[in-house]
């Protein structure tokens, strides 16, 4: 393991757009690396706080090994259904959906194709709702970027037809800032459910702006229409103290206690490579509305580290 000089500290997880899949009392983490073997890794805690490989190469999903892609590898996200892993990804700016029979195991593809491959698309999750049926959400290109979702059948790995519905359009302040110049960009979504709601967790901005953020939007469908959280964003530079805070995924950790998992800018004047946080997430529902107001626990940060 490699430690800086002057003081010994131990080294930073540099895991951009993150996600967390939790299994036995242990937790496991990938993300884009956006280095050699491309593809994804992965690695294991039991504290959240000290990761190691959980195997030798650590790699899960390598380009040219069975799946789709051979470059720009992003933003992964591991589900378990039935007996069988899933990893959904982007490559080549597609998204992409991988099994394994395994967690740690390499996750690849009977037919060597994206999810849907008429255009552009990335960021994918999926959902899975209490009625069983699948929704991926994701980003589509339209002058910026902009959340969509459609239902989607495991079985073809791909949308069904006719579903396809874009989420909400760019209209909170917080959502396109100055400090950094692009069109409109919202992405790296996270649907989880509460109560009955469904609560949709984007980012916002160019993810080089200080001013990379995340809010939430909620429905009583999984295809919407949603309202947007009006104390967005909840984790944002001047909330987690970080600039560029942003695109990560919620998980429980052992107690039940909801987390989020995102990246930061490697420095204040340095983007990348980005480094991986974890916050808390505090919950107060509303008693009238039934909606829980989200907010990110600032003192509850966790810097995740290699082991020695």
């Amino acid at each position: 393991m490699s430690v800086e000089d002057n003081n010994r500290s131990p080294q930073e997880i540099f895991y951009a757009d993150p996600t967390v899949f939790v299994e036995n009392n242990k937790f496991y983490l990938t993300g884009t690396r956006n280095r050699e073997p491309l593809g994804f890794a992965l690695l294991e805690s039991e504290d959240l706080k000290t990761w190691q490989p959980t195997k030798a190469d650590s790699m899960i999903l390598i380009a040219g090994n069975g799946s789709f892609g051979d470059k720009g590898f992003w933003a992964p996200q591991i589900i378990k259904s039935g007996d069988e892993y899933w990893l959904t990804y982007t490559a080549n700016e597609q998204t992409v959906f991988a099994q394994s029979d395994s967690l740690a195991g390499l996750y690849t593809q009977t037919e060597i194709t994206p999810i849907d491959g008429s255009e552009k698309n990335i960021d994918s999750f999926l959902f899975k709702d209490d009625d069983g049926k699948w929704y991926l959400y994701h980003v589509r290109f339209d002058h910026g970027n902009f959340l969509w979702v459609a239902e989607f059948n495991p079985q073809t790995g791909k949308i069904v037809d006719g579903t396809l519905t874009r989420c909400f359009k760019n209209d909170q302040a917080w959502e396109a800032t100055p400090a950094y110049d692009s069109a409109p960009i919202m992405e790296g979504p996270t649907v989880i459910k509460l109560d009955g709601k469904y609560y949709l967790f984007y980012s916002a901005n160019h993810f080089m702006s200080p001013d990379y953020a995340v809010g939430y939007a909620t429905a009583d469908s999984p295809m919407g229409p949603w309202t947007k959280n009006p104390d967005n964003p909840i984790i944002h530079q001047n909330i987690v103290g970080e600039k560029g805070s942003g695109h990560g995924d919620i998980f429980q950790d052992a107690n039940g206690n909801y987390r989020y998992v995102y990246h930061v800018h490697n420095s204040d004047s340095v983007v990348s490579p980005r480094r991986t946080r974890i916050v808390s997430l505090l919950f107060d529902k509303e008693p009238q509305s039934g909606i829980y107001r989200i907010k990110a626990d600032k003192e509850s940060i966790i810097k995740p580290h290699m082991c020695n």
